[in-house]
């Protein structure tokens, strides 16, 4: 069994793989250049360039490690019809909360959670009360404030289409 800490939508994984392929044939090789260069104009105690292209090469290096080990271990959760009409991974959710505020929400594996793109984690208290929950449920979510209630209003499994 898969911990919710290890899932990830097929989008997701595709944008890791891009990023360390990134990292690794682009970022990698511009910045080992860039400190040979720096290298080369003599006392590195003193070179700013050069300190500066080491310290940005042992990041790369280290993200680059993170994201291997990473992909080995997270598992990719597809779509699947018997998930119509109800809220599991992947999910787009339409959520409007008492005052008639609208949000929507996927829910994402940690890895790919992003507010700017509203997604959130699987493991966010948001997601944890939505699983498993249909249109027209009420579904209650303890926040620093206190409790909200929402109400979803809709579920898709694919991207909702901003009008």
């Amino acid at each position: 069994m898969t911990s919710r800490a290890n899932l990830i939508t097929r989008e997701g994984r595709v944008a890791l793989e891009k990023e360390l392929d990134h990292l690794w044939r682009i970022e990698r090789r511009e910045t080992t250049q860039a400190v040979t260069e720096a290298a080369a104009h003599g006392d590195r105690s003193e070179n700013a360039e050069y300190k500066e292209g080491k310290r940005r090469l042992r990041e790369i290096d280290r993200r680059i490690r993170f994201l291997r080990k990473r992909l080995e271990v997270l598992q990719v959760v597809e779509y699947s019809p018997q998930q119509d009409g109800k809220v599991f991974f992947g999910a787009w959710v339409e959520l409007e909360n008492e005052n008639g505020d609208i949000h929507q929400y996927r829910l994402v594996g940690a890895d790919e959670f992003d507010p700017k793109k509203n997604a959130i984690s699987i493991n966010s208290p948001m997601a944890r009360a939505l699983i498993g929950k249909e249109v027209d449920d009420e579904v209650s979510v303890e926040t620093p404030e206190g409790k909200k209630l929402w109400y979803i209003n809709q579920i898709q499994y694919s991207a909702f289409l901003k009008e």
